[in-house]
């Protein structure tokens, strides 16, 4: 009995020495740059977690400091397997980080294989989201002002704004209003919070470079002209002009301010994405109803401009760590397998994520239940309207962004005028652009 009980000790320790020499499965971990879809994208990773036993983690850097947090993570012992890189120049930053994906089944799904970010024959980075922004608004606000008899202009709808003229008479008016239309403001705040001016020093500066772009046929320019400084003028002083906060407070205020007083029926507008549409319902008291939550171009008063439509594009790239072993790479091919060729996968990138996945695994049914969404296509699917393209993935370095959005929020403040802000465009666009070659 002794020596049995000897044969069984040793082959439980054999066991247990087995075990612990056992490698743990194989993880991801996202570093993601949206932190309003935090919640979601770990919500994704325990359901992926689940269904195929892969470990996976979820971090969220904070607004405005994605490159900074990316930087670190990359660092550590344990960095990121999959991480967002913004284009073309955020690819020059890390490519040394940046797996080569042309024989990936994700390449092979993707629609536009141009909208990828390739360099001499590899393929580095891929889109995953296709998203529009523009300037939202609330329609009952606005079927509210329509019905007014004194009102400024002669349209019924919102529809009917189809230019800048039109859209700064409204607005305006609506500011003279605004008790009448029960509202505190016209525009919700411009968010100048620390990290909190991505909308204004990358989203609405897109305008004036696209249309530079535009005239010129261009896809990049190491020098800008700025010739549309004047319309980025008229929509910027649109907004801060007719806004619920005056303007030397907005330093104080962030995206989420905006998007409370957005919910919460104290503003009719407010410039923003697809993606603002979960910030809005899920506010405490939101009183939009998903019905009335619709999109305007923005307009700055370009000549033709009543066929331009929303901006459209992507700045969601995704890359896999080359510098991870092939088993955590495969590990992170996987989720992205799982996400968008999956049943359950694809319930979250449509119903959690959010997202419009430019993938042939997505039939045209299968989009996300958003209201801002059926307004993209509302627009996409109109053949007279031309979409105004994502250029910001061509500016040339966050320092860029950061510049030109102190120059901004100085002109805001009063403290510089707009030919400051011009000038901070051009000279840091022109000298950042050097610092890439």
């Amino acid at each position: 009995m002794k020596k049995h009980s000897l044969y069984i000790l040793g082959a439980l320790l054999l066991l247990a020495a087995f075990g612990a020499c056992k490698k743990a499965a194989p993880g991801v971990y996202l570093l993601n740059f949206k932190p309003e879809i935090d919640a979601q994208w770990k919500e994704t990773a325990v359901a992926f977690t689940e269904e195929t036993g892969i470990p996976m983690k979820v971090v969220t850097a904070a607004s405005g400091g994605y490159e900074q947090t990316l930087r670190s993570e990359l660092a550590k012992s344990e960095p990121p397997t999959l991480f967002n890189i913004n284009g073309p120049v955020g690819y020059l930053t890390w490519k040394n980080y940046c797996a080569d994906l042309k024989d990936t089944e994700i390449y092979g799904w993707l629609l536009d294989k141009s909208m990828a970010v390739s360099s001499e024959g590899g393929v580095y980075g891929i889109p995953y989201a296709v998203e529009t922004y523009g300037i939202l608004y609330n329609d009952a606000i606005m079927r509210k002002y329509f019905s007014l008899p004194g009102k400024a202009v002669r349209i019924s709808n919102a529809r009917d704004i189809k230019n800048f003229a039109t859209l700064k008479t409204v607005v305006e008016d609506m500011t003279k209003n605004k008790a009448a239309l029960g509202i505190d403001g016209v525009f919700a705040s411009t968010s100048f919070s620390p990290g909190e001016d991505w909308r204004w020093q990358t989203h609405l500066a897109n305008l004036p470079v696209y249309y530079e772009y535009r005239d010129k046929g261009a896809g990049d320019l190491a020098k800008l002209d700025l010739t549309y400084g004047a319309n980025f003028r008229n929509i910027f002083d649109l907004y801060i002009n007719n806004s619920v906060t005056e303007r030397r407070m907005l330093g104080a205020k962030t995206v989420g301010d905006s998007m409370a007083e957005m919910a919460l029926g104290k503003v009719a507008m407010v410039q923003n994405g697809n993606w603002a549409w979960d910030q809005i319902k899920g506010e405490g008291g939101n009183v939009i109803d998903s019905a009335d939550i619709k999109f305007l171009p923005i307009y700055t008063g370009v000549g033709g401009e009543e066929s331009q439509g929303l901006c459209t594009g992507t700045e969601n790239f995704i890359c896999v760590n080359g510098r991870a072993s092939k088993e955590v790479q495969n590990a992170s091919l996987k989720l992205l397998e799982w996400l968008f060729n999956t049943p359950a996968g694809k319930g979250f990138v449509l119903n959690k994520l959010g997202f419009v996945a430019p993938f042939s695994t997505f039939g045209p049914t299968e989009r996300p239940d958003n209201p801002l969404v059926k307004e993209m296509f509302f627009y996409l699917d109109n053949p007279s309207i031309v979409s105004v393209s994502w250029n910001f993935p061509t500016f040339p370095s966050t320092a860029f962004k950061e510049a030109l959005g102190a120059a901004m929020f100085d002109y805001t403040l009063g403290n510089q005028d707009w030919d400051y802000v011009i000038r901070t465009f051009k000279d840091t666009w022109a000298s950042e652009k050097e610092a890439l070659q």
